[in-house]
């Protein structure tokens, strides 16, 4: 299937999103699609998929101009986009989510729950996904959320499939057999527009790539053809130097340490400590324990048992409140449902965690407010139309850009980060980067939980690998390479 893209429009308000924007995919090809957060990439396939409606240009598919009104009319003619954000119903089964609107029915309309069972079986065998598709969707972590999405649209016989950061939740070794997927669906003709934020996806899987950059299109090429510092150049208009920003940092006394945390389900006996100045990584495969040691360190997780030293003292964390009293910030993995309050807007984002801040003798001080708020969309660069943008109509990574702010202001002794640059761009990431580097210059103990290597291995001190629920090994980062962190993550031992 060939899909043209000419002269696409789109705003929100008076906020433009796209200006002109053009995108042309051939037939049976894995075409990227790349630019910084907020660029209008995935705006640009919903209005593709009939999400939203354009306000000018034109669509042709295989030469025949098309304007999908909905989604389920793009899916019909073959075209399918799995979103970034989990698209499902959380108090349903898997095999109920599956099926949402495409059940397979017997005489009287009668679901054939045999037919669907075993339709259901032979995708999740074919992703190589070992998730019982009788399990509670709000019960799997986000990982697994994931990839029940792309088991949905492999459901259908799609000729176009629009992937958006699919892999930002998946492990290597989960990422590795969509891979496989993905190129047998190629030689079976289908095309792939992948939307990422990851290099080495990129140069690995597509066969072109087209940049977009504030709403405009900038130019589409040969992956053969280009650079990755190219790419960086063509998404941000600028170079960006080193990947992971060089710091000097002399680290202080122990800020944190844990000590027999356990949990009768997901971990046993974890014990790491933490310096003032020091950025400890958190590696491991997904379902290894890593971000429910975090949840219990925040006091999410009532039924964790151990001891946890802050400053040489020993805390009672019971819950989040009194885990933000004792310093301690938590970004969690998961921002849409546990990270932002969607709805509503930049302003009460960051205010409610730094209520103190914008008060005067315990009353809301509307001229405080606006100022944290603006410092807030200025220093994390969040690209808006004001404090009161809604936070579900903006970009991923602006998302994200509006947690790190929301707790960096809480001036924490203790920032856990888990996975922090989920779904973020090349040039956010750097500055999220630098973020990290200067709280670790003003003396903030910082826990990075990630599942991308380079980046635990480029912004770490020291990294604990976590193994089914058990800490296999803390190695120095000056020392430790992808081998050594892998061998750990898969239960071995160095």
């Amino acid at each position: 299937m060939n899909i043209e893209m000419r002269g696409i429009n789109k705003s929100f308000g008076t906020n433009q999103v796209l200006k002109d924007a053009g995108f042309l995919l051939k037939d049976g090809e894995v075409h990227a699609l790349m630019g910084e957060n907020g660029a209008g990439k995935s705006t640009l396939m919903k209005i593709l998929t009939g999400v939203y409606t354009k306000d000018a240009g034109t669509i042709f598919v295989d030469g025949v101009e098309v304007n999908y009104k909905n989604p389920q009319e793009a899916e019909k003619a073959g075209i399918v986009f799995i979103y970034q954000e989990i698209n499902s119903l959380f108090d349903l089964t898997v095999e109920e989510n599956l099926f949402m609107g495409k059940e397979i029915t017997k005489g009287f309309g009668i679901c054939d729950k045999k037919a669907m069972r075993e339709k259901a079986q032979e995708v999740m065998d074919r992703l190589g996904v070992s998730i019982p598709i009788d399990a509670v969707m709000g019960d799997l972590s986000v990982g697994q959320q994931q990839m029940v999405e792309i088991c949905k649209a492999l459901m259908v016989d799609a000729k176009v499939l629009i992937m958006d950061e699919p892999t930002a939740a998946l492990t290597q070794s989960e990422t590795e057999v969509l891979f496989e997927v993905m190129k047998g669906l190629v030689e079976k003709g289908v095309s792939i527009v992948y939307i990422s934020h990851r290099m080495e996806e990129i140069f690995e899987l597509c066969d072109r790539i087209t940049i977009l950059r504030d709403g405009s299109y900038i130019g589409t090429e040969y992956i053969k053809d280009i650079t990755m510092d190219d790419v960086v150049k063509m998404m941000i208009g600028r170079e960006i130097g080193e990947r992971f920003p060089q710091r000097d940092v002399t680290m202080g006394e122990e800020v944190i340490r844990v000590e027999n945390l356990s949990h009768p389900r997901y971990f046993k006996d974890v014990n790491f400590s933490v310096r003032a100045g020091e950025v400890l990584g958190v590696s491991g495969l997904m379902g290894a324990g890593r971000t429910e040691v975090m949840h219990a360190i925040f006091g999410n997780m009532p039924e964790a048992t151990g001891k946890i030293f802050i400053d040489g003292k020993e805390v009672s964390i019971r819950n989040p409140r009194e885990a933000i009293a004792a310093g301690i910030g938590f970004i969690t993995e998961d921002r849409k449902t546990e990270g932002l309050l969607l709805e509503k807007p930049i302003s009460d984002n960051i205010e409610v965690a730094n209520l103190k801040k914008v008060s005067t003798r315990n009353i809301l001080n509307p001229k405080k407010q606006i100022e944290l708020v603006k410092r807030g969309i200025e220093e994390f660069r969040i690209k808006c139309f004001g404090p009161q943008h809604e936070c579900h109509n903006l970009s991923g990574g602006n998302q994200q850009k509006v947690v790190l702010a929301k707790w960096i202001y809480t001036e924490p002794k203790i920032l856990i980060l888990d996975e922090p640059t989920r779904g973020v761009d090349i040039g956010a990431k750097k500055e999220i980067y630098s973020v990290i580097n200067d709280l670790a210059a003003k003396g903030v103990a910082v826990i990075l939980v990630s599942s991308e290597l380079p980046e635990v291995l480029g912004m770490s001190d020291r990294i604990m690998v976590v193994h089914e629920g058990h800490v296999t090994g803390i190695i120095d980062a000056a020392t430790a390479d992808q081998e050594k962190v892998m061998t750990l993550a898969t239960g071995g031992s160095l």
